[in-house]
């Protein structure tokens, strides 16, 4: 492994030793943004960092939990689980990280939300929609589906409380929660 690369891994693995927990309980909230697949591969997968210093010989003093992101705000239409282009593109960089951890036994939970404009029973539908369309979406492009598990919680998670018809509370968020 060269130098520079080997001193990268050693800041990643400090800089996610030094972090809290309480980063696993919030989404990181990706935006308009499409993701770097580093990133994201560090966030979904921290313990590969690691398992990457210790096959060099260094030793590891731990690492952040896995993180959530939330896809981005306002991305789904009302009443709608149609993948907006915008959410492709960041999809197509979670595929990637994804798809190759094919056969690893891992789980990534996608979580489907909707604002509050149609009833709790509408909602939990929808919202499980969006996060099947999600699945669908990333499979298609190669990720393994025995990872993928999609969750619908309607309207009980919102992003933006105090406006529950707020765009940014139409989301679906990508994740491995070790809680339900």
């Amino acid at each position: 492994m060269k130098p520079i690369a080997t001193l990268r891994l050693m800041a990643v693995c400090a800089a996610l030793a030094a972090g809290s927990s309480a980063m696993a309980q919030n989404a990181v909230d990706v935006g308009t943004q499409v993701p770097d697949a580093a990133a994201v591969k560090e966030g979904l997968f921290p313990e590969d960092a690691c398992k990457e210093l210790e096959a060099n010989g260094f030793k590891c003093m731990g690492f952040k939990p896995a993180i959530r992101y939330s896809l981005p705000a306002s991305s789904f239409r009302i009443g709608s689980a149609e993948l907006p282009e915008l959410l492709k593109k960041q999809l197509d960089v979670f595929a990637e990280v994804l798809k190759n951890k094919k056969g690893t036994g891992r789980q990534v939970r996608v979580i489907g939300h909707a604002d509050a404009s149609g009833t709790p029973e509408a909602n939990q539908v929808l919202s499980l929609k969006r996060a099947e369309a999600v699945k669908s979406y990333l499979v298609a492009r190669g990720a393994d589906p025995d990872m993928l598990v999609v969750v619908g919680v309607g309207s009980k998670d919102l992003k933006n409380a105090s406006n529950p018809t707020a765009a940014e509370n139409r989301r679906v968020e990508i994740g491995r929660q070790t809680t339900p």
